[in-house]
């Protein structure tokens, strides 16, 4: 699945790095705690979460994390978009609750790690 996969499935905005949009991501992590994303070793994942501060860019970062979706509508400030920008981490908005588009990803195919 792409990222581009991703923002269509979940009607997402996208708010950072669009020319990504053709980047595989292979596996899906849903939180709003950072320790539990720390846990969650995988390349080419996405994140959704509804935590809006600049760890989340620097967690994702750390884990290879290639796009972060927020959810339930929320948007991330400029500083967090123009970080993630310089690290090349895609940022997506949906307004899906996060239990909703974790389950339209399931549901097309993406799964979480093993």
């Amino acid at each position: 699945m792409t990222i581009g996969d991703i923002a269509k499935l979940l009607d997402c905005e996208v708010l950072c790095c669009a020319d990504r949009l053709d980047s595989e991501v292979h596996t899906a992590c849903g939180s709003d705690m950072m320790s539990d994303v720390l846990a969650f070793v995988k390349d080419q994942a996405v994140l959704l979460t509804g935590l809006l501060n600049s760890q989340v860019v620097r967690t994702s970062e750390m884990m290879d994390i290639i796009c972060i979706v927020f959810v339930r509508g929320k948007k991330p400030d400029e500083s967090v978009v123009k970080l993630a920008g310089e690290k090349n981490i895609s940022i997506l908005s949906t307004s899906s609750r996060m239990f909703e588009a974790c389950g339209i990803l399931y549901e097309n195919g993406l799964r979480g790690g093993s």
